[in-house]
């Protein structure tokens, strides 16, 4: 009875739930259907409002109904650079857009990212319109966009941060010691230290090094950005954040960070001052989301000649992409797919990853190898594209990277978990079997491997070294021994890649879909661009964001400040055991 009892409860629970999720997927279908149909007529004199306190992705998906319902409100939305860049380019040539309102007081993107949103704010103020921005708080990354502005407001109790920009690792060696579990590490390369986390409790000089050069670098480019729009010598700069002379808002006018301090209504006064408006008129704004629904004005090119954009963001892994990761087998169809498409005339793939699995990374070099026999392949990264990122890239025709994108990484390592302590002492959990041959239990977890079997996982980790470098050697056209000393691991910024002939152009995602028209001997304006692979419908995302929160939540519930943690642990062990990958959740702000 208790049995029968028990699934009849869970029975009706599951149709309760059954019942909730379709009466929001009901309300979201009508919602999508009736938006998609609207059109957005734009007033005139209207300003954009810009919206960045979000995240910035490579190619997100449109906006969905549900992201408030299943967040319960505490979720930032997501936006797209393509989204951005589509947007700000007709409103560069909108008689009804006479400026922009900037909304950037946290914008959750790297560094690289933050940097074509900037190029793509300082293209639209050449239409000689205004950009206003005003927040009630200003990040680091605030300010660097903020700092185009015409005009930027911070609040007079507002608060801000400007500081400079630092590089954290967190290290496990003492949670692991604590808890009976034993890292078997396997790399090559002093500077590879994806797995110093696992075996030290601090930095190696090596790591310090590597991490000391490319932060100074990517500040140098930051500051500099900042210093060159707001007119400060670089020097003055770097003495204002060596001895923190900015502390609150008031500060920030006088260093000249910011134009002016003021509450919400004085930065409308201003703006109505912009527009030529009465005190009392109504100023109309336009989100990104509705602006994104009027009419375009920016003229595209000829249906017929295509560059395709291939998009690949997050880990990487065998099998099919998910939100968040890149898998071999979803870019591989994607570019089979563009190779055998006479309308598309070139690629470029658009690599924002940290790495992944060495041998999802190799599968998707190959099919770029047979890919750009057919017709050219340009790699645009994004903020990283290291290791197995770069693994990606290292076959095309040219390779494009801002300044201070993260690339590099040459190196292979490989990790297992030996928790036969943890089982045995603290759980109380002991293993016995049997073996048809020597090694039919090898890899084990339960156990402490052997020399021997330790010796066939390095050879493994040095055979995929030597491949590596031997395929990054032949992409750039450098010999096996100059790009060895550009290897062992090291993370370069895009700016010291480009120094050292790892990357070949400077500039963001546009610059290489130029490239790529030009050798594909296509005329300016005489192509439209394709973003691949197409964004999964809002069903899908809802479907798929409902089982990432759900699995999310659990682990914050059960871990707290552990979650994160563990989240890392688990896209570990979901990887391959040997693995092309930059230093672990490396953590710059």
């Amino acid at each position: 009875m208790l049995q029968f009892l028990k699934y009849v409860f869970a029975t009706i629970v599951g149709i309760f739930l059954f019942t909730i999720l379709s009466f929001f997927v009901l309300i979201g279908i009508g919602s999508l259907m009736s938006s998609s149909e609207t059109k957005t007529e734009v007033a005139s004199n209207s300003v954009l409002k810009l919206d960045l306190n979000q995240v910035i992705r490579e190619n997100a998906a449109e906006e969905d109904p549900f992201t408030e319902i299943l967040s319960g409100g505490n979720s930032p939305g997501q936006v797209s650079l393509p989204q951005i860049k589509e947007a700000l380019a007709n409103a560069k040539i909108d008689p009804n857009i006479k400026g922009i309102y900037l909304k950037a007081e946290n914008p959750m993107a790297g560094m690289a990212t933050l940097k074509e949103v900037r190029e793509y704010l300082l293209d639209f103020k050449k239409s000689k319109k205004f950009i206003y921005s005003y927040g009630e708080t200003m990040t680091e990354g605030s300010i660097y966009l903020c700092s185009v502005a015409d005009k930027s407001y911070l609040t007079p109790a507002g608060g801000l941060d400007f500081n400079g920009l630092s590089a954290n690792y967190s290290f496990m060696k003492g949670l692991f010691e604590k808890i009976g579990v034993k890292p078997e590490i396997f790399r090559v390369g002093d500077y590879k230290s994806a797995v110093e986390p696992f075996f030290l409790t601090k930095m190696s000089d090596a790591n310090r090094e590597q991490t000391q050069s490319f932060i100074s670098d990517m500040a140098n480019n930051f500051y500099g950005d900042i210093a060159a729009s707001r007119k400060i010598p670089m020097e003055e700069l770097n003495n204002i954040l060596n001895n923190a002379l900015i502390q609150e808002p008031t500060d920030a006018v006088k260093y000249k960070l910011i134009t002016n301090t003021g509450y919400w209504d004085e930065f409308e006064t201003a703006l109505r001052h912009e527009l030529g408006f009465s005190a009392d008129k109504k100023i109309e704004y336009i989100g990104l989301n509705k602006y994104l629904k009027a009419d375009k004005l920016v003229e595209e090119g000829s249906n017929s000649n295509r560059i395709a954009v291939i998009v690949g963001e997050g880990d990487i892994l065998s099998g099919e992409s998910q939100d968040g990761t890149i898998g071999s087998e979803t870019i591989v169809k994607e570019l089979q797919k563009a190779r055998k498409d006479s309308k598309i005339k070139a690629i470029v793939l658009r690599i924002n990853s940290g790495g992944g699995s060495a041998l999802a990374s190799d599968v998707m070099w190959r099919e770029v190898e047979l890919t750009k026999k057919v017709k050219p392949v340009i790699a645009s990264m994004g903020d990283y594209a290291a290791s197995g990122g770069y693994y990606m890239a290292m076959g095309c025709d040219t390779i494009v990277a801002q300044p201070t994108t993260l690339t590099g990484s040459i190196g292979i390592f490989g990790v297992l978990f030996n928790v036969e302590k943890l089982m045995n002492e603290k759980l109380g959990v002991t293993f016995d079997g049997v073996n048809s041959h020597k090694y039919a239990n090898f890899p084990s977890a339960t156990r402490t491997m052997t020399d021997a079997e330790k010796n066939m996982i390095q050879n493994s980790v040095n055979k995929g070294y030597e491949s590596f470098t031997a395929k990054a050697a032949k992409g750039r056209h450098m010999s096996v021994e100059k790009l060895k000393t550009l290897a062992s691991g090291r993370v370069w910024t895009g700016s010291q890649a480009k120094a050292n002939g790892l990357v070949d152009v400077l500039g963001g995602v546009d610059d290489a879909i130029r490239i790529a028209a030009k050798k594909a001997k296509l005329k300016d304006g005489d192509y439209r661009v394709k973003y691949l692979p197409i964004q999964k419908s809002s069903f899908e995302s809802i479907v798929e964001k409902f089982g990432n929160d759900q699995e999310d939540a659990k682990l914050k519930a059960y871990l707290g400040d552990f979650a994160p943690y563990a989240k890392q642990l688990k896209n570990l062990q979901s990887m391959d055991k040997v693995q092309a990958r930059m230093p672990f959740e490396l953590e710059i702000k």
